[in-house]
């Protein structure tokens, strides 16, 4: 996923009220842009740090540019954009780029399952079983190299667990992938701390037949790729 425009470099001044980002331009302009990541955002919006806005000529929209990358502390690129994985887990699908989901004749998005929800993607092929597939966006990092999800509590992401438990009750396939946009991971883990119960489901339904699998990303000022498997611990 290449961004359409070269990002704009800038300092982060304050991240509030969940979509507003204060940012300093290179030539000392301070604007407000939107932030599109509604988390926590741990260790993501200390003041100072550098990050990368894009910038949309949409006359409508009340803010123009929006807060994409974020550097954090030893050089690491962190996407803090959660509209993205979707995108780049579309992206990779059409190319077979995730080895685990190759072969799957369509890939229909936001299908209605579970309680009233609609899972990310819907895998199908003839001869198989569909593959439900749920995808999480993961940008905290704690403990050096560690990517952790979630960072506050996910109370969603739990029900969604759930859903997926039941597809393989019902003999399907069900799959949780976590997109980790940041350079700087090698491994992931549930914040158990951040959310006890999220944590705990994640081993539950892995123990019951869900999949789980975690990608890194190739994060720079151009764009944002899928990569490779990143091994994860049940905590």
């Amino acid at each position: 996923m290449d961004f359409p425009q070269p990002l704009t470099r800038a300092t982060l001044v304050r991240r509030y009220k969940r979509f507003f980002a204060d940012v300093v331009l290179g030539d000392g302009t301070e604007i407000t842009a939107h932030c599109p990541n509604p988390g926590a955002m741990l260790g993501l919006n200390t003041p100072g740090l550098p990050c990368w806005l894009s910038r949309s000529d949409d006359p409508k929209r009340k803010l123009a540019h929006t807060l994409e990358l974020v550097e954090v502390e030893g050089g690491g690129i962190v996407g803090i954009n959660t509209l993205h994985p979707n995108r780049l887990v579309a992206e990779a699908l059409a190319a077979d780029a995730i080895p685990e989901l190759c072969g799957y004749a369509s890939h229909r998005r936001e299908v209605k399952y579970g309680a009233a929800s609609r899972v990310d993607f819907l895998l199908e092929a003839p001869g198989r079983a569909p593959c439900w597939l749920e995808v999480k966006n993961c940008h905290l990092m704690r403990e050096p190299g560690l990517a952790e999800f979630p960072d506050c509590v996910a109370a969603r992401s739990t029900k969604h667990l759930r859903e997926l438990a039941e597809m393989v009750r019902q003999g399907e396939r069900a799959v949780l992938l976590f997109v980790v946009q940041r350079t700087d991971c090698e491994r992931f883990s549930p914040a158990a701390d951040c959310d006890p119960l999220f944590a705990r489901t994640l081993a539950q339904v892995a123990e019951e037949g869900v999949e789980v699998l975690v990608y890194d990303c190739e994060v720079t000022a151009g764009g944002v790729k899928l990569a490779r498997p990143m091994p994860w611990a049940r905590g």
